[in-house]
């Protein structure tokens, strides 16, 4: 189900990655004879494998189902790596190795075999900032009814999750989100102790 051969992103010619991508990734289900969190390292290295770039990659992180009573615990990750090519073309690689594991998109915040997310994209904000606000204003209630019918960059529920929030500060902590101004660090700082509870990274073992 992994090894297949699949042929990495080749970049324009005479263009080199130039902003930086962040990506979160989850799972809460076995995939293919693995758990959780060694599926979640398997899909870094696929995902190192298919966008032939480095990943810098954070520690695995045990979280809480996200609502509450949604499944079990998650194993989250963060990756971040230099991107050259469209917002598009990263998400439809994430898209592929979600696949590859077998996951079929549903229904939203449901128990996932493999879930990987395109946080942000340098500064880009997709497909424009009044379309940003829009999806980003909406209530807990809304969010969970809508989907978007295109790419939203950042992603607008980025401030608000723990579960995205704590790996990510393992790999950039300083990028800084392009509407607001606030850092990774910052916006992880100014959760409620609340929403941190039960986010705690994994034993190197785990």
């Amino acid at each position: 189900m992994f090894g297949e051969k699949v042929q990495g992103y080749k970049y324009p010619a005479g263009e080199k990655p130039t902003s930086l991508a962040l990506v979160a990734l989850g799972s809460n289900l076995p995939a293919g004879g693995l758990m959780p969190a060694a599926a979640v390292s398997r899909a870094m290295d696929l995902l190192e494998d298919r966008t032939r770039t480095a990943l810098r990659r954070s520690r695995l992180w045990r979280t809480p189902a996200f609502p509450p009573g949604a499944g079990p615990p998650f194993v989250n990750a963060a990756a971040a790596l230099d991107w050259g090519g469209a917002a598009e073309d990263l998400l439809a690689i994430l898209h592929g190795i979600e696949a590859a594991f077998g996951r079929q998109r549903s229904l939203r915040w449901e128990a996932r075999i493999m879930d990987l997310d395109l946080l942000a994209l340098g500064d880009k904000v997709l497909p424009d900032r009044v379309e940003f606000e829009r999806w980003s204003g909406l209530s807990g209630d809304a969010a969970a009814a809508m989907t978007p019918d295109r790419l939203i960059l950042p992603h607008p529920r980025l401030a608000e999750r723990a579960f995205v929030l704590a790996p990510l500060a393992d790999v950039a902590p300083d990028w800084r989100h392009p509407v607001t101004g606030d850092s990774v660090s910052a916006i992880l700082a100014a959760l409620p102790a609340s929403a941190l509870e039960g986010v705690e990274p994994l034993d190197p073992a785990g």
